[in-house]
């Protein structure tokens, strides 16, 4: 078992965000698990990420505040224990459009090492 602390967990830096802070819970840098990543991103008011498409899914859950994910399909607003699930090679963007910071799990497979 590998046990991450909050107080412990480390910042990382997400390409095409902004006045968003993410921290690395499990997997990558902070623990060896094979399957998955998972971090939490903290939204300020107006933060969010750009438009841009991965190559692998991401399964996100908002834990406090709302956030709007904006897909080529339309928007939808996630608040608190709402989850949504993106496929690989679907664009979003994140926006952060309340007053109040937001904070979100963010779930990836495992990149190739």
């Amino acid at each position: 078992m590998h046990v991450t602390r909050i107080g412990e967990a480390k910042p990382y830096e997400t390409r095409g965000h902004f006045d968003m802070v993410g921290l690395r819970l499990q997997g990558e840098e902070a623990s060896a698990s094979g399957f998955a990543s998972l971090g939490l991103s903290h939204f300020l008011p107006g933060g969010g990420a750009e438009s841009s498409a991965s190559a692998i899914e991401k399964i996100y859950i908002v834990l406090t505040g709302a956030v709007t994910v904006v897909t080529d399909d339309g928007e939808t607003v996630l608040g608190p224990l709402d989850s949504c699930w993106l496929a690989s090679g679907e664009r979003r963007s994140i926006i952060n459009r309340s007053t109040l910071p937001a904070s979100m799990l963010v779930i990836l497979p495992v990149r190739d090492r």
